[in-house]
């Protein structure tokens, strides 16, 4: 035998609550296993033999004592440690199994492989060699409850021997078997020691323990008989070196494999993910279709106020609203309009001079707003043409008596009959009517149901008022160009050429802005009770991910007792949490998305939806940052379980 022993322990006491005392199941244990040993410990129900196993597996750590595997001291290690050796040392054999259900036979037996690092093609090998000698090569791909018992602890076994398995830890291996397979399983264990593997079993069936080289006996915690048979102990086994496999590939199976376990236990209960997605979806969709349904309305809103003239400075006599002497200003002036129109920012330019007058046609009449603009000034202010054309500036030049009216005027006073050609009259002054306005222009916001008729302003001006200034003149700026800039511009040029700031100019930009922070504040507050519910789905995440940690207690313990780090445990039930948050985010926004086809359809033309690419992209992050916040906490606790008290739950 070898000097130094595989497993050695030194005053080992176990001791466990109970109520406001401690009971001691284990007292002082000095004990040494040699490489290649078949021991077998029996005792009692009670007596403490599934205890010194678990500590003999790293399942457990003794309350006092040391316990060194092959010279290394186990007490001081951390839990990621503790699961390099069983990965490295330890392969267990259970006596109810414990395999994983949502797995294959062959998935089962890869499991601490997949921790250990080694390959998909090199474990995935070595699982189906295992599994075919020991005679289950055509039962893969079936799941546990497809197996009968003896078949499934032999997947066990091949478990237990997929990363080399040293050190072989078998608890009541026959127990919950029937005789024959018991016998099938108990010739195994022999025939792996035969090959030279430590084999420990704990049994309470003297005849199994007869089979073993040496037989421990413990009795209320203490060891009261340690026999050695008549028999040689296996030569040790060689140590199998570890798979060459880089450090970001393993980091990468272990991610793949978290991933595929968390689908299957979101498909294994369908309908409970569904319940827990439900909440974000709600959230999202209702987050989403919000800010849409604000962005649409607020680009509905800015339409029409572009079809008002978005954009404009009007310009006005006087030194500021209200001023007294602005009827007296006469600096305003035609001259004033072409020497902005030349500036490199402005867009287009129209004086405008308005007046009222009688408008009559046959025998009917009534009360009319006469506007003189130039050609420009229906491009400013968005007005479009219905049918026939707009004056020209050779109508301009000469006082030209074409008219262009809105749609108002042509059903008011050419009910029946097409008012292109009609001479009609203005006062005593008769006009020709060459075009008319579109209907949908007059019925928006700051329009009245008065009669509007356009003229050139150099008619107005000269034949009807009789006057060569202006009240007014209206500049529309470039999109491109910054329209609190191009005001400052507008006031700078207009101070210089009239010598003093005789005039008060009016931004209909500062109109747009406020709009678009009303629209975007009313958003933002919708938006905040939308997040409400969302922030109320991922509790609902937390409590439905904790009520699954409690459910896959057994699952966790048998992942950490064949070599699972915590980290692989955080991952495995943080990616579910995560993948459940993201598809919730993506059925969300194709609820938002239908909600909003719906409104389309149905909704009238002055309600409108607008789905951004932000909100979306938005939607999938909140989605992730819930999954991982909500997620963490039963994550955590997942992988901070002891695997002895995971693995008792099951």
């Amino acid at each position: 035998m070898s000097q130094v022993p595989l497993l050695q322990l030194r005053q080992i006491t176990r001791r466990f609550p109970a109520g406001d005392e401690w009971t001691t199941v284990l007292h002082g244990i000095d004990l040494d296993i040699q490489a290649g040993e078949l021991v077998a410990i029996i005792g009692q129900s009670g007596s403490g033999k599934s205890t010194l196993m678990n500590i003999l597996g790293c399942l457990d750590r003794p309350s006092g004592g040391s316990y060194q595997v092959n010279g290394q001291e186990t007490g001081q290690l951390l839990p990621d440690e503790l699961a390099q050796l069983r990965r490295e040392y330890f392969g267990f054999i259970f006596q109810r199994y414990h395999l994983l259900s949502d797995l294959t036979a062959l998935g089962n037996v890869e499991v601490p492989a997949i921790y250990a690092g080694a390959s998909t093609q090199q474990r995935q090998q070595r699982a189906a060699a295992l599994l075919g000698r020991l005679g289950l090569g055509e039962k893969l791909y079936h799941r546990p409850s497809q197996l009968s018992g003896g078949q499934q602890q032999r997947v066990s076994i091949a478990r237990a021997l997929i990363n080399g398995g040293q050190v072989i830890l078998a608890d009541e291996p026959t127990g919950a078997l029937d005789r024959q397979s018991g016998v099938e399983v108990m010739q195994i264990l022999r025939e792996l020691h035969a090959n030279g593997h430590t084999v420990i079993l704990v049994t309470h069936d003297p005849a199994i323990a007869q089979t073993a080289d040496r037989i421990i006996e413990i009795s209320d915690g203490r060891i009261i008989r340690d026999t050695h048979q008549q028999a040689d102990a296996a030569p040790p086994l060689a140590e199998r070196a570890a798979p060459a496999v880089s450090a970001w590939r393993a980091w990468l199976d272990r991610l793949k494999e978290a991933f595929r376990m968390a689908l299957l236990a979101m498909n294994a209960h369908r309908m409970r993910t569904f319940l827990t997605m439900l909440g974000i979806i709600i959230g999202i969709a209702a987050v989403v279709s919000v800010v849409a349904l604000g962005q649409g309305s607020q680009e509905r809103i800015l339409q029409n106020i572009s079809s008002l003239g978005t954009n404009t400075i009007s310009i006005t006599p006087g030194s500021g609203f209200g001023d007294l002497r602005s009827g007296r200003v006469r600096t305003l002036v035609p001259a004033d309009a072409t020497a902005i129109a030349a500036q490199p920012y402005v867009d287009s330019v129209s004086p405008v001079a308005r007046t009222s007058a009688v408008a009559r046609f046959g025998n009917l009449s009534a009360n009319a707003s006469v506007i003189g603009v130039s050609p420009d000034y229906f491009q400013t202010t968005g007005l479009n043409l219905d049918r026939g054309q707009l004056f020209d500036q050779r109508a301009v030049i000469q006082q030209g008596q074409d008219v262009v009216i809105d749609n108002i005027t042509a059903q008011t006073l050419f009910p029946d009959q097409s008012p292109l050609g009609q001479v009609m009259m203005l006062g005593a002054t008769p006009v020709r009517i060459i075009g008319v306005l579109s209907a949908s222009d007059d019925s928006l916001p700051g329009r009245d149901d008065s009669l509007n008729i356009y003229l050139p302003y150099s008619t107005v001006l000269g034949k009807i008022q009789g006057r060569n200034y202006l009240p007014q003149i209206v500049v529309r700026v470039r999109d491109n160009a910054p329209s609190d800039l191009a005001e400052q511009a507008i006031s700078d040029l207009l101070t210089q050429r009239h010598g003093a700031t005789d005039f008060t100019t009016r931004n209909s930009d500062a109109i747009r802005q406020r709009i678009e922070q009303t629209t975007s504040t009313m958003t933002l507050l919708i938006s905040a009770i939308a997040v409400i519910s969302l922030i109320v789905g991922g509790i609902g995440v937390m409590n439905i991910m904790l009520v699954s940690v409690t459910e896959r207690t057994g699952e966790i313990g048998v992942r950490m007792a064949v070599g699972a780090r915590q980290g692989d445990i955080l991952q495995q039930f943080l990616i579910e949490a995560i993948l459940v948050c993201l598809i919730g985010g993506i059925l969300g926004i194709a609820l938002a998305l239908g909600i909003g086809h719906l409104i389309s359809q149905f909704a009238s033309d002055n309600f409108g939806v607008s789905f951004s690419s932000a909100s979306m992209i938005a939607a999938f992050v909140c989605s992730t940052l819930i999954g991982i916040l909500f997620g963490f906490l039963p994550a955590r606790n997942a992988a901070r379980l002891d695997p002895v008290a995971a693995l008792a739950r099951d």
